[in-house]
């Protein structure tokens, strides 16, 4: 259902970008419509970050909590993350980056299907917008946090 991709050129290290998506908790502080995060679990094993976490997204009565598997395989440079429970019939978000003199380029593809049909049809029409207003978010908070001249 709703699917879209982003791509930035974000003036920062990738390993600090990378921690950044991988700060879940501070989403709130920073990201459009998250109203709230939990991580409930973080454990390391081999090349891998396992991530389990809860985030509560939402605009004006709409709200919703979703539970998500986060995996950021430290080799390729790459988050893996799938939904295990909420509002979500299933969820693939996938960050890659790369990082070349003093740039780090990162892409974004979401590919989601919420179980309410209604609700799919209203975010199939605004999704790109709002994705892109999430990149604004973390390429504006990697350069306030990163970029201190």
């Amino acid at each position: 259902m709703p699917k879209a991709s982003v791509k930035r050129l974000i003036e920062c290290k990738k390993e600090d970008l990378i921690n950044l998506v991988l700060d879940i908790e501070k989403y709130p502080n920073f990201v459009p419509f998250c109203l709230d995060s939990k991580i409930h679990d973080k454990k390391e094993k081999k090349d891998l970050l396992l991530i389990v976490a809860d985030l509560t997204i939402g605009k004006g009565p709409l709200k919703d909590t979703y539970k998500s598997d986060v995996k950021f395989n430290k080799k390729t440079d790459s988050i893996y993350v799938t939904n295990l429970d909420g509002p979500l019939k299933y969820l693939e978000n996938k960050w890659y980056f790369k990082e070349e003199k003093g740039f780090t380029e990162v892409s974004f593809d979401v590919d989601f299907e919420l179980k309410n049909h209604f609700l799919n049809i209203i975010m199939t029409k605004s999704f790109q917008f709002g994705l892109d207003k999430i990149a604004d978010a973390f390429q504006k908070r990697a350069e306030e946090l990163f970029n201190k001249s």
